[in-house]
């Protein structure tokens, strides 16, 4: 093979390599930020649908304490409800509360998200300084041996970047049972 054909076969590898790096992990990112909007939309519908509920629930037990201090004697079965209202409330509240649990899954995705943001900075941060490192001068060997540093350097900070990666985001599903996002 001859070098100027050795060069190309590096050249192509290389920037075929940052491609389908970059690709990747951008199509990750959109990955992590559509899960994120997902379990904001989630947890949002729920809020409101507890906090509406609460309101009724109220609106409700004010409706029976306003008869009784109008000096109306409440039946057995206004007693029984005025009390399931109570434990409702609670049920309601126990319920938003955990519809707020959307916050850790969310900085999780978020937070690898900026993991995948910060490390393709740095692998072309690598390719920019390796880049500078060639000067219009170098002979065919100088930049093929450059050109094996910079694959070198890539492959490494790109498996690292995948080992910190790999941890799945989960937390209990908002009503059903563990959710895994990857």
């Amino acid at each position: 093979m001859t070098r100027k054909k050795i060069l190309g076969s590096h050249v192509k590898r290389l920037l075929s390599g940052v491609s389908d790096h970059g690709r990747r992990h951008l199509t990750e990112v959109e990955t992590d930020l559509i899960q994120t909007n997902l379990l904001l939309e989630e947890a949002i519908e729920k809020l409101s649908r507890n906090f509406m509920a609460i309101h009724e629930t109220v609106s409700a037990q004010q409706a029976a304490i306003d008869a009784l201090l109008a000096g109306a004697t409440p039946s057995a079965e206004q007693k029984e409800q005025l009390g399931a209202l109570s434990s409702q409330v609670g049920e309601y509240v126990n319920a938003a509360v955990t519809s707020m649990q959307f916050q850790d899954m969310t900085s999780q995705l978020i937070d690898r998200t900026l993991k995948r943001v910060t490390g393709l900075r740095e692998f072309l941060g690598t390719l920019g300084a390796h880049g500078a490192e060639m000067v219009p001068e170098s002979d065919n060997d100088e930049i093929v041996e450059l050109l094996g540093k910079v694959s070198m350097a890539l492959a490494i900070q790109s498996l690292e970047l995948r080992s910190v990666l790999r941890k799945a985001v989960s937390q209990k599903h908002l009503e059903s049972g563990d959710i895994e996002l990857f």
